[in-house]
């Protein structure tokens, strides 16, 4: 025979402040768990929603980051000339060189500076992204204008239209603020490629080449001809996999997080172990008392067992309404591949909720099932004598 449910309820309703506090260390373990996995989750979508499904990246051979790339202008003229890619309205071939480099610019977070990537490109590079402008216009070939993404706009107080940054050989005039969705461009700086090149003395080569093939079979083939053309000395990768790759940025994060997660971890459990102990403690005459009306040592472990995880469910549940408010805030990390910041939203999904309160029920268990088998191998009469 199980013991009611209801019974576990009252006594952690009577017991109040013990409940809110054991739950309180419970759940502030779960908000760190959730804002870490909201934080991965955030950066991997940013990099998920870069690129096109039917576009390669031609980098130097064995660059994995087009920063560290090299491609000549003889080797684009090879390029552009395989066989697979496909031709805009005015039969040109999509494929777009284009040069990446950083600049350091003050931000919100960091008024020293933080490298943002900023990116040479022509008319052609623009076109195939999807790339909306959100205010502003577009820079003019030949000019010193740049467009910067909506992140860098939020986040660079000087990157504003209007304002002017100084890098290269002069200054550039702020012109528009684009829209890429939730991806990575969104951190980047656009200027004309030809005036970009020229600035950073860079007339002779550029750092990746984008091409986009005429549909899917045809871009393996293309990356497969690339990648065996060894006159050209470069290698190709589809757009989402270079991007997708990129997620190795989080995971420092990922694993610190998760480790500060597990030591909190241990520490609520050892709370919810001292809560329970102390709970059996003074409700051993409580314990007697179902054992004399013929619940069995069985039920009386269950019951304190499910007592323990009823209080890590509210701290899990706790966990994830102080997590919440973190969704669609928008931070920035400093990546190894690119050498410059990435800004992107915290995504609190509903699996990272459940992972939250998964981790906190196994919490709860970790610090009950002890004290849940002391309660249940009290003798009737030793219980009965605690009175």
């Amino acid at each position: 025979m199980a013991i009611p449910l209801t019974y576990n309820l009252r006594n952690l309703v009577v017991r109040k402040a013990t409940t809110l506090m054991t739950a309180a260390g419970i759940a502030l373990t779960v908000a760190v768990l959730i804002g870490d996995l909201a934080l991965v989750e955030g950066l991997s979508t940013a990099f998920k929603r870069t690129g096109h499904p039917l576009q390669a990246l031609v980098l130097r051979k064995g660059a994995n980051a087009e920063i560290g790339s090299v491609v000549t202008r003889q080797a684009f003229q090879t390029l552009k000339a395989k066989s697979g890619i496909a031709s805009n309205n005015s039969s040109e071939p999509l494929a777009s060189p284009e040069i990446v480099t950083v600049i350091n610019l003050p931000s919100v977070d960091s008024p020293n500076g933080m490298n943002v990537t900023l990116r040479g490109v022509s008319s052609l590079g623009i076109q195939m992204r999807e790339v909306t402008l959100k205010q502003g216009t577009w820079f003019q070939p030949g000019q010193r204008q740049i467009i910067v993404g909506k992140s860098v706009a939020k986040r660079y107080p000087n990157a504003q239209p209007g304002k002017t940054l100084q890098f290269g050989r002069g200054e550039w005039e702020v012109v528009g603020v684009m829209d890429a969705g939730e991806s990575a461009i969104n951190s980047e700086i656009w200027g004309d490629l030809n005036q970009i090149s020229s600035d950073f003395n860079r007339e002779d080569q550029v750092n990746s080449v984008l091409v986009r093939a005429v549909d899917v079979a045809s871009l393996k083939a293309l990356v497969n001809s690339i990648n065996d053309d060894r006159q050209l000395n470069v290698s190709a990768i589809s757009e989402p996999e270079y991007y997708e790759r990129q997620t190795a940025a989080g995971a420092p994060l990922q694993f610190f997080g998760i480790l500060v997660a597990v030591i909190m971890a241990i520490g609520s459990s050892f709370a919810a172990m001292n809560t329970m102990y102390a709970a059996v403690s003074r409700r051993a005459a409580e314990i007697g008392t179902l054992r004399v009306v013929g619940y069995s040592r069985a039920s009386i472990l269950l019951s304190f067992l499910v007592e323990s995880l009823l209080l890590a469910l509210i701290g899990g549940i706790l966990g994830c309404a102080l997590a919440l408010p973190l969704n669609g805030v928008t931070t920035g990390i400093g990546s190894f591949v690119t050498f410059s910041e990435i800004a992107f939203n915290f995504r609190v999904s509903p699996q990272a909720m459940l992972i939250g309160i998964v981790f906190a029920l196994i919490v709860g268990g970790i610090g009950g099932v002890f004290p849940a088998r002391t309660a249940a191998r009290k003798e009737i009469l030793t219980a009965l004598q605690e009175m």
